[in-house]
Order: structure tokens, then sequence, then C-alpha cells
């Protein structure tokens, strides 16, 4: 991903990149909190872009398999593995100041720039590793439901929910968290991200035990907000919410069945790009049907068969809660529960640290023959994030309060 944002009126005459790369790192790093927690691996410089992890898998234990004859030798195991492989990826933005801004500008742009680089990458390498996690396979939906759209008000993140969790990850045998961060002595415990919306929930709960209600002066995560029942909870402003992705009405009803709508708004950005997948879903009154195409031009979808519609009949996606009567569904918020080595963040050489670029100037040479034009960008140069064992991370699906 690359973003390039103009400005077209400031710089600051201190090109101190240590300064800058500071001011970057400590503006991401609130950010970062999903990407904190995850087994670190660096891919050696000159090899390649892609990484395997690689872990032996367990015996069966087999009591008959197991239970010696005398005098008899048994037949050997044999020993196998399992590798999961991850690519790493770009992620960069810059701004452009004028020298005009430079000349007149109060503030230290490339100061406040570079703030704002380091929270917008910040947030993109927080939502990378988040739906990493997210892709996990070991779903708990709230209240037992069957599926996601059966999720309604009363399905929020309880006590219980979180019971369920602790206990799935124990069969699974996931491995505990026992240091912090900063390499600290902890007592074992897993590790729960939610959202402020979750927290709000959970912590009507009269066993919650808030930070400042720890009984010793343990070290603590960033951003760690309580514990309850050997888990350490973490909250981030980026935990993911599932949201219906498309909602429209049509422009005009049809009594005469056809396999074209136009629609009565003009979509969001995230419902064209759905809508402009072909083979993607679509529904209406319940009814599932295909998208061929989306002309952006007329605002117009074609469908995979003629129907008849009003409308007040929504054409919807069924990807998030429980619908209302026009089939607006309720947002579903993931909260994870993981142990340790449940999944791996990946850089090259050490290159997931961001780096401040500052271009002064002048420094294009021909390119700027006026000396108009500098630049200040921020840059990931190789990250990703891979799940390493699903069955150590539950991701619990919940609506929240109001």
């Amino acid at each position: 991903m690359a973003i390039n944002t103009t400005l077209n009126t400031a710089s600051n005459a201190y090109f101190n990149k240590q300064f800058y790369d500071k001011k970057l790192l400590e503006t991401a790093k609130t950010r970062l909190v999903h990407a904190s927690f995850g087994q670190k691996r660096s891919i050696p410089r000159h090899g390649g872009k892609r990484v395997e992890f690689r872990k032996y898998n367990l015996f069966t234990p087999d009591v008959d398999a197991l239970t010696l004859v005398e005098g008899v030798t048994p037949t050997g195991q044999s020993l196998t593995q399992s590798n999961v492989e991850a690519e790493v990826g770009q992620y960069g933005a810059y701004v452009e100041v004028s020298d005009l801004l430079d000349l007149t500008a109060y503030d230290e742009v490339l100061a406040d720039s570079a703030e704002l680089l380091g929270e917008q990458l910040g947030t993109v390498i927080e939502w990378v590793t988040r739906d990493a996690m997210c892709a996990t396979t070991n779903v708990q939906l709230a209240g037992g439901k069957a599926a996601r759209h059966h999720l309604g008000d009363t399905e929020k993140l309880t006590v219980d929910e979180i019971r369920k969790a602790v206990r799935t990850l124990k069969k699974n045998k996931a491995r505990t968290f026992t240091t912090a961060i900063d390499g600290s002595v902890r007592r074992p415990h897993f590790v729960c991200i939610c959202s402020p919306d979750a927290t709000y929930d959970l912590q009507n709960d009269p066993l919650w035990q808030d930070v400042s209600k720890y009984s010793n002066a343990e070290q603590i995560y960033s951003g760690e907000i309580g514990r309850l029942f050997g888990v350490v909870f973490v909250e981030s402003t980026e935990a993911k919410v599932y949201r219906q992705t498309v909602h429209l009405f049509p422009k005009n009803g049809t009594t005469t069945a056809k396999d074209t709508v136009t629609f009565a708004r003009i979509p969001t950005e995230s419902e064209k790009k759905y809508l402009s997948v072909p083979g993607n879903e679509i529904y209406l009154d319940g009814d599932m049907l295909t998208i061929v195409s989306y002309d952006e031009a007329t605002n117009t979808l074609t469908v995979s068969e003629s129907v008849t519609y009003a409308v007040n009949t929504a054409f919807y996606t069924d990807d998030a809660g429980m619908p209302d009567s026009k089939y607006r569904e309720r947002d579903v918020h993931a909260t994870l529960v993981f142990g340790a080595d449940a999944y791996g963040v990946i850089d090259v050489d050490g290159s997931g640290t961001m780096e401040t670029i500052i271009k002064p100037h002048g420094s294009e040479g021909s390119g700027d023959p006026l000396n108009q034009r500098a630049t200040v960008g921020a840059k990931v140069a190789a990250y990703t994030a891979k799940i390493l064992n699903p069955l150590w991370i539950v991701r619990i699906e919940h609506t929240v309060s109001a």
C-alpha cells in the first residue's frame, strides 16, 4: 500500500532523522496491540520474501499400541512435521511539503507529519495483524448461536464466554504467556484483546479485576485493563468489527421480473468494491442472488436471475448480526483469546521497524529545478502476520451494548 497525500502550503528547517524516527515510532506504538504478542521471526536479508514455520506433530497417545509384549521389540514411530508459510508485504505513505509552506507555516509540519504517518502506518500494521489473527477457524459464537447472523442484542461478551474460551484453550493444550513484552516474569496467563465496547459489557461483572486492584506490582502490558480467570485483558480501538457490507434500496420498484436494479443512493466505497466483484452474494427478502456485474456510471446492479421488488425492499449482504425488519444487520465484535506462539509476526532483517524518509527541497535535482518540493515519508519495508496454531486462538463473536 502506498498513499500520496499532498499539502499545498510546511516544512521544518531541522532535518534530524533520529528525532523524526522516534516521533514516528512513539506514535505507531500506541496503535500496536495485536502485533505485540506474536512469535517474532525475521527473514535474513537476501533470503526471499517467504518464511516457513515448522513444528513436529505430537505422537498419538494409545494405551494398546504402547503396551509392550515381553521380549518383543515394537514397531518404531515416525517423526512428522507440519508447516505454515507466510509472505511479507510493504506499506508506506508520504506527504509533500512546498517551499511556501516551509516559509510561512507556524507549526513544525515535519514533526506533525511524522506523527500522523506513525498513526496511519501503525493502524495499518495493526489491521494486517488483527485480520490474520481473526482468520482462525476456532470460532465461538456468544450464547451458543449457530451463525453470525443469529447474534442479537442479548449475545454480548460475558464472563461465561471468557471461561468457555479458556476451557477451549486448555483442552487444546495452548501454551500460556509467562513473561511480559519487556521480558519480566509474570504469572502464567492467556491474553485477550477486546474493543472498548466489549470491555464496557464485561466490566459490569463483579468478578472483574481491573489493574488498580492487582495484588502485586506485576509489569503490565501497554493497554492492559484487567484480569479474569487467568486471562489478561488488553484493549484495542482497532479490534475487529464485522459490519454489514451492503444495504441498499432500489430507486424504483418493479412488478415485472428483471435482473437489474438501480439504487436510490450512491453506494459507499466499500459497497462499490463488493458490488464490483462478479460471483459475490447479494440477498433480496431472504433469497440469495449472485452478482453478475455493477455499472458505477448508472449505479445499476445486474444479478443472476430475474426478480421483482418494491422501493422499500433492501438488497443486502448477510455478513453481520441479526437483521431488523429492513434487513439492517447489527455490528458483531470479535474478541480474541489466545496463548503464546498462537501466531507469528514476520519481517526481513528487522525491517518491520518503521523508517522515516525525508527528502529536502531540491533533492530531486532537475525534477525540482526551483527547489519547491520536500517530502516526509514513512515505510515498513517488509511485514506480515500468520496464525501458527489455530487451536491456540479463539475468536469470540458477540454484539455490544448501545
